[in-house]
């Protein structure tokens, strides 16, 4: 008997390890990116949830030339700033925010459809 190992169940917390990562301040905030349906086949895609560090104008001037489309930055009483994109552009706006190195792909949520 005493050449077995013999391990007592102890308390497991499942939150541990997310916690330890997450534990700075801020944590797990999401931006989520937002399609929104006009008339016909126009539509409209928003972004929210960017720290509020970041330069709004500076990072819609660069998606507008990346992608050909207009855009502005509208303030809402909720949410903050909300960059506003002409057309469907979840995908391209997800991939440019995690090149530039400004969010985590794992922070991003992709609502619609």
């Amino acid at each position: 008997m005493s050449d077995l190992d013999i391990q007592i169940p102890t308390a497991f917390n499942p939150f541990a390890d997310a916690n330890a990562e997450d534990s700075g301040a801020g944590a797990k905030e999401y931006v989520h990116i937002r399609i929104q349906q006009r008339n016909g086949r126009k539509s409209l895609t928003t972004v929210q949830g960017l720290k509020k560090e970041f330069s709004y104008n500076k990072i819609l001037k660069d998606l507008k030339k990346e992608f050909c489309c207009n855009g502005t930055v509208v303030q809402d009483p909720e949410l903050g700033q909300v960059i506003q994109l002409q057309g469907d552009q979840r995908k391209n706006v997800s991939t440019f925010l995690v090149q530039a190195g400004i969010v985590k792909k794992d922070n991003i949520k992709i609502h619609g459809f």
